[in-house]
């Protein structure tokens, strides 16, 4: 199926309709399609200046660090069949803890943690829709990085909700707060331009 020729916006879509769609990477979010626009040069350094660190870090540990393209399916619960399921999200880098939630098509609930990388198509719906989806999931840590501004704004989830971000701007290190001892140094995510 064409998604962009055929879209019918009464219609609930699922995982198994994601699964036969041809053409440009999709999330779903409630059943609603959105199209994914290829990411920037600075998206995309700001991406492995993220994960490379934390794939360091995680070296002969449990936990595991995936980079986008890497499919979660947020409220899949233990018997849920694709047809059963209405939101994937790709967040820009995910770290999962349990290993159980982990399988072929990707993770199975809420991972421990997502960043997501700021772009001007996405600015709105990584700071509200994403937020909230998240939030409700109960990803337990959040960052929303701002590569244009060189920020990170690192929301713990306490008691179900994300309360105040804690903002760290260029030349600082982000304690990544579910991974005990890890920290992101934001010189090697906000690499200096040169001239």
């Amino acid at each position: 199926m064409n998604i962009q020729e055929d879209y019918d916006y009464s219609y609930n879509y699922t995982y198994a309709d994601l699964l036969t769609w041809e053409g440009p990477q999709y999330e779903l979010i409630e059943g609603e399609p959105r199209m994914m626009a290829p990411p920037s040069g600075r998206h995309q350094m700001a991406v492995m200046g993220i994960s490379a660190q934390i794939w360091d870090y995680l070296k002969d540990k449990s936990c595991k660090v995936f980079a986008a393209p890497f499919g979660v399916r947020l409220f899949e619960k233990e018997n849920d069949k694709p047809e059963d399921v209405d939101t994937l999200v790709e967040p820009d880098v995910t770290v999962v803890c349990d290993g159980k939630k982990l399988d072929e098509a990707g993770c199975k609930g809420a991972p421990d943690m997502v960043a997501e990388i700021l772009s001007p198509s996405t600015r709105r719906y990584d700071r509200v829709k994403k937020f909230d989806l998240y939030q409700r999931a109960g990803v337990r840590e959040y960052w929303i990085v701002d590569p244009e501004n060189g920020t990170v704004q690192a929301h713990i989830l306490e008691d179900g909700s994300y309360h105040a971000a804690t903002v760290y701007t260029a030349g600082q290190s982000v304690p990544v707060s579910v991974l005990e001892g890890c920290t992101v140094d934001l010189a090697l995510v906000f690499p200096k331009s040169e001239a």
